[in-house]
């Protein structure tokens, strides 16, 4: 939606916004946001400097670690972080670990029907 409203400025931003859901105040924060970072929130400011040491625990490890380790290999090189914060990081790289094992047989066919 900020980008329909940047793309149709000149029709009027309070115009826009009127038959949209979002609220004038919302966009210019929002582009406020992009062009000075120092007005990120505290969590978006951390979870910037967050992600490139989850990316690196993660290629360090051969792609294979998951939540559980990445968090605990965090945490013991002196981070302090949440499980549930790099599971959220993660789910917005798209990355996940490796599930080991197969799927349990849970049915077996009768082949004497």
């Amino acid at each position: 939606m900020i980008a329909f409203i940047e793309e149709n400025r000149d029709i009027g931003v309070e115009a826009i916004c009127k038959h949209l859901p979002i609220a004038p105040s919302t966009f210019y924060d929002h582009i406020a946001k992009r062009v000075a970072p120092s007005r990120l929130s505290d969590r978006a400011k951390r979870d910037e400097d967050l992600k490139p040491e989850i990316e690196r625990v993660f290629e360090e490890n051969l792609k294979v670690y998951g939540v559980r380790k990445i968090w605990h290999q965090m945490r013991c090189e002196g981070f302090d972080i949440a499980r549930c914060t790099v599971a959220r990081l993660m789910k917005d790289f798209g990355i996940e670990g490796v599930i080991r094992g197969k799927k349990p047989r849970t049915t077996i066919p009768d082949d004497g029907v």
